[in-house]
């Protein structure tokens, strides 16, 4: 056979197989089952028809993702304290533990913390310093009014040979307090009304001196039931001019040493203003005047001026300042005479964030106290300073120096300087 004739033929035989390999397969109809996309008949090519939509037959093995009500934080600080002042050398071991509970919904906020602290001093025995259960719980019952709840529950004791504590007690006395305050503010317009009313129980233990008296503080245990008012005018969207007033009674469980009754019932009025901008600046400032009227005529009445103020300012993420000055008119407390506290005191901090693992803080505060129907005063003031070193996400490690220093007419002059190291565990 010619050349050329054979090239034909081989031609000819390559098409007819190429046609036969492409007849076959569509001859034999489909190879795996229809509907499942791999062929024309797939019914999500059908126009105007679409496939049902998919059922779970068996949810034994499907698990939704766990949603906790609240966010749970906690942290563990081991500290060791060195302190050098009027009354010699101490070094306390501190042991505190915090824990913090948060929740925020679409109209809901809450937040549950609480904390201890326990010491051991240098002669070896551990006492429980600080107990501390608080709340603070927000609902918006519609867009123009909120509703809010806080209360805490306390336990402290100060630790004897500290600067504050008269040098001749032994065993300071425990405070045991709690309170309860209920609030609902409402805005009409450009004018914002709050009403609050709350409820405190304050118990005091003994004192014990170093000659081994022991003194009944239970005279003054008391109950303190406030209500309050305050009404804010948004004058420009940053200044705010607002008034408050208060109304309050002190109930005693007992009459005093003297077999006069200690029940009074406390007044203030009080005007100011407040400036906003934005987050970076926020400052307070307002008078006011407060009376205190004892239902027995003999022990008379306490007026005081009130002076507060108080400013934030955060110019950058970086930087944290806060300053503030308040006036304070309550009971004198136990081992204190009188029967009226009036104090002032103000405060200042700061802190500097360097980078993402130092962190850096200063403080100083200064307070005076006069009792009424008494001579003694009391003036105090403090320094210090302090830093945190993050080690990872879970480990800090922090240091402070604190300087204290109290004027009472009745001890003296004291001071102390006092050093802070310490390890802090978080979640």
């Amino acid at each position: 056979m010619p050349l050329a004739l054979r090239h034909l033929a081989w031609r000819a035989s390559a098409t007819a197989l190429c046609a036969l390999g492409l007849v076959v397969p569509a001859l034999s109809g489909p190879v795996l089952p229809p509907g499942d996309g791999s062929a024309t008949d797939n019914e999500r090519l059908v126009p105007h028809i679409y496939p049902a939509a998919p059922v779970l037959t068996d949810g034994e093995d499907v698990n939704e993702p766990y949603h906790p009500y609240f966010d749970i934080d906690w942290s563990l600080a081991l500290r060791g304290a060195y302190t050098k002042g009027t009354r010699g050398e101490r070094f306390d071991t501190f042991l505190v533990p915090e824990f913090a509970f948060d929740h925020v919904g679409s109209r809901s906020a809450v937040a549950i913390s609480g904390g201890a602290e326990i010491v051991r001093p240098t002669d070896g025995k551990i006492d429980v310093t600080g107990l501390r259960l608080g709340l603070t719980a927000g609902y918006a019952l519609d867009s123009v009014t909120d509703l809010t709840t806080t209360g805490s529950l306390t336990f402290s004791q100060a630790l004897s040979g500290t600067p504050g504590v008269d040098s001749d007690v032994a065993v300071p006395a425990e405070n045991i307090s709690g309170n309860l305050d209920i609030g609902i503010t409402r805005q009409f317009g450009r004018f914002n009304v709050g009403l609050s009313g709350g409820a405190e129980r304050n118990l005091y233990g003994p004192t014990t001196l170093i000659d081994g008296t022991v003194n009944d503080n239970s005279v003054q245990n008391y109950w303190a039931l406030d209500s309050g008012l305050r009404v804010g005018f948004q004058a420009t969207p940053i200044f705010e001019v607002f008034g408050e007033a208060g109304y309050g009674r002190d109930l005693f469980d007992e009459t005093s040493s003297a077999g006069l009754t200690q029940n009074a019932t406390d007044t203030q009025i009080e005007g100011g203003i407040t400036g906003r901008w934005n987050s970076t600046l926020e400052a307070t400032a307002s008078t006011g005047l407060a009376v205190r009227r004892f239902d027995d005529a003999s022990l008379g009445e306490v007026t005081t001026q009130l002076y507060d103020a108080s400013i934030t300012f955060t110019p950058d993420p970086t930087w944290r300042m806060r300053a503030a000055f308040a006036t304070e008119v309550a009971p004198p407390g136990p081992s204190n005479p009188g029967t009226t506290r009036v104090e002032q005191n103000a405060s200042a901090e700061l802190g500097y964030t360097v980078n993402s693992w130092l962190a850096l803080r200063a403080l100083a505060d200064w307070s005076s106290a006069r009792f009424i129907g008494s001579s003694e005063t009391e003036t105090s003031y403090g320094l210090g300073a302090g830093a945190d070193y993050t080690v990872n996400a879970h480990t800090a490690v922090t240091a402070d120096y604190l300087y204290d220093r109290v004027d009472s007419t009745s001890t003296g002059r004291e001071d102390s300087h006092q050093v802070t190291l310490g390890v802090t565990l978080s979640r």
